[in-house]
């Protein structure tokens, strides 16, 4: 699964009232993730999204469709998806918006990460 890594200067900000996610997914990502939640059978499950060790920089994205969390998790559901993270995750992914683009080379899940102050020559990991 392709992921790239792009700093972005404007950070997601939920509306007044409602509680904040770290994480906003655009129309697109929410599709790509329902289609393979429905493809794969895995109604129920969790988008789990996590901040992990990787790659040249020395951060990268681990996603995954999950059935249990794991404890201390933070979770909230954005239409009809159930999404989770880590509270140290949480951390380095406030602001993000995750999108998915299809094109002649590839398909993947985009970062707009507002935390990221580089990344890495071939996009898969960024640093803080």
């Amino acid at each position: 699964m392709d992921t790239t890594t792009t700093p972005s200067a404007n950070p997601t900000v939920a509306p007044q009232g409602e509680p904040s996610s770290p994480v906003r997914l655009t129309e697109a990502a929410v599709a790509q993730v329902k289609k393979v939640i429905q493809d794969q059978g895995f109604q129920d499950y969790f988008f789990s999204i996590r901040v992990v060790p990787a790659g040249c920089s020395g951060l990268g994205y681990d996603l995954n469709l999950v059935r249990e969390l794991k404890a201390g998790d933070l979770t909230w559901e954005q239409d009809g998806v159930k999404i989770a993270t880590d509270a140290l995750s949480n951390k380095y992914l406030a602001g993000t918006e995750i999108d998915f683009v299809s094109s002649v080379t590839g398909a993947g899940f985009k970062f707009n990460n507002p935390n990221a102050k580089s990344s890495c020559g071939c996009g898969t990991s960024f640093s803080t």
